[in-house]
């Protein structure tokens, strides 16, 4: 089987339709939102809703919060990009699946009793996958330095970020009553990339 050629274009629809899901993404967070603002009775105010519904708001912004540094992160690492191969498409569909599913993770979380601990795996779970799969797409680039046209950065920014996810999947299992909350554990990993230290290179 030949080769496939990579071209600058193809590389660009790739970042494109990456960009676009995870756009769509974080625009569906809001949807539940909306439909909690559309139960507003008469004689109830807005401040009433507010505090009705603070929790799942809480959910949007923190949810929002997170999609937007998997954003950044992943922009980072394909500003470094001139090229791709097929193993790096796949793994970007991998970390683009779990990007998408975490609106109806989120919306889980929305529904569930409180403490389930169910919702608390989908929806931490899939951040876990999201952080290995960019962390999986870095490796596959540092094994392909062909595909970039300048060297990626610290290699231990994803690996902690994986590790602090996955302790806030465990914590969330034992301590439901936090729940997503132990999410913002991932605020400690610019401080724990300065304080170990560097890899030789």
């Amino acid at each position: 089987m030949t080769e496939q050629a990579r071209t600058e274009r193809g590389l660009d629809r790739l970042v494109n339709f990456s960009d676009a899901t995870v756009a769509i993404a974080i625009t569906l967070l809001i949807l539940p939102l909306v439909d909690i603002a559309g139960e507003l009775t008469r004689g109830e105010s807005a401040g009433d809703l507010l505090r009705n519904h603070w929790p799942s708001l809480v959910e949007f912004f923190v949810t929002f919060w997170v999609i937007a540094r998997f954003w950044t992160l992943h922009h980072q690492v394909f500003e470094h990009v001139r090229s791709y191969n097929l193993r790096l498409m796949r793994l970007n569909f991998v970390w683009l699946v779990s990007i998408v599913f975490l609106p109806f993770a989120t919306n889980l979380l929305n529904t569930s009793a409180n403490g389930d601990r169910v919702s608390y795996a989908l929806y931490l779970g899939s951040m876990v996958v999201t952080s290995v799969t960019l962390t999986a797409i870095e490796r596959e680039l540092r094994r392909s330095p062909e595909l970039l046209s300048t060297p990626l950065g610290d290699w231990r920014r994803g690996p902690i970020a994986a590790g602090l996810l996955a302790l806030a999947l465990v914590l969330a299992m034992i301590f439901p009553s936090v729940g997503l909350y132990w999410v913002l554990l991932l605020v400690l990993q610019g401080t724990l990339t300065k304080l170990l230290p560097k890899p030789r290179t």
